[in-house]
């Protein structure tokens, strides 16, 4: 037996005799789970700052909040993921009195709000992509601002930035490798454990990689469909 069979023999007694497979599965979860509600909070809270930041600047509120808007998304933007965790995990949060969230809510919460500081910029870049003539179209006929905004030019916009926000909720999900800084249990924790019990990393990170290539590969082509999906229904119209 080469060297390498036995590496993969010493994986496969892990997953099967030790429970391993339990623990990827539910690291799997873990990332999952992480990714998809960071990347939902993310939607709404870009697409809020998005619409505050193409308000017309003519009144002192729309100033001040575009100034908020603009403080949140230096700061998430500026700052590693990682020390965005620890400092809600360790610092801002149990000082606000959140002592009994765990890791995982606090890794959705941060994701979250630094997706959404990325999302904001591209939902902000799409709706500049929609011609103005929408916008004045809207209002023309009675509609409010907000209604107009809502109900003709994000629309609109996120048939532009589909692949963009695709290209985000990617990298959201390799991203999440680094929960484990807070002790969330993650694809990267649960390998690296694996790994650490036999004292053989060789396998058990090949094994991550494939997993992390196959999601990315997955939400490729469901990102792929929906693209098709609203070309047929723009030819359509």
């Amino acid at each position: 037996m080469t060297d390498f069979e036995l590496k993969i023999q010493k994986f496969i007694e892990q997953l099967v005799d030790k429970g391993g497979y339990e623990q990827i599965l539910q690291g799997l979860q873990n990332t999952l789970v992480i990714a998809i509600c960071g990347f939902v909070i993310g939607i709404f809270i870009g697409t809020l700052i998005a619409v505050v930041r193409v308000f017309p600047k003519y009144k002192t509120l729309p100033k001040l909040l575009d100034g908020i808007c603009s403080f949140y998304v230096g700061f998430f933007r500026g700052t590693p993921i990682v020390v965005q965790l620890l400092l809600f995990y360790y610092v801002l949060l149990p000082v606000l009195g959140f002592t009994r969230l765990d890791s995982i809510s606090v890794a959705v919460l941060v994701f979250g709000m630094n997706s959404g500081a990325y999302i904001s910029e591209i939902m902000r870049g799409g709706i500049l992509s929609v011609d103005p003539g929408q916008m004045e179209g809207g209002r023309s006929v009675g509609l409010s601002y907000g209604t107009t905004m809502i109900k003709i030019v994000i629309p609109q916009a996120i048939k532009n930035i589909l692949p963009t926000m695709g290209n985000e909720f990617i990298a959201l999900v390799k991203e999440t490798s680094v929960v484990s800084f807070v002790g969330a249990m993650d694809l990267y924790k649960v390998f690296r454990t694996i790994g650490s019990r036999t004292y053989e990393y060789m396998v058990p990170y090949l094994v991550m990689a494939v997993i992390y290539i196959v999601l990315v590969m997955l939400i490729s082509v469901l990102v792929k469909a929906m693209e098709r999906r609203l070309r047929k229904s723009d030819r359509g119209h």
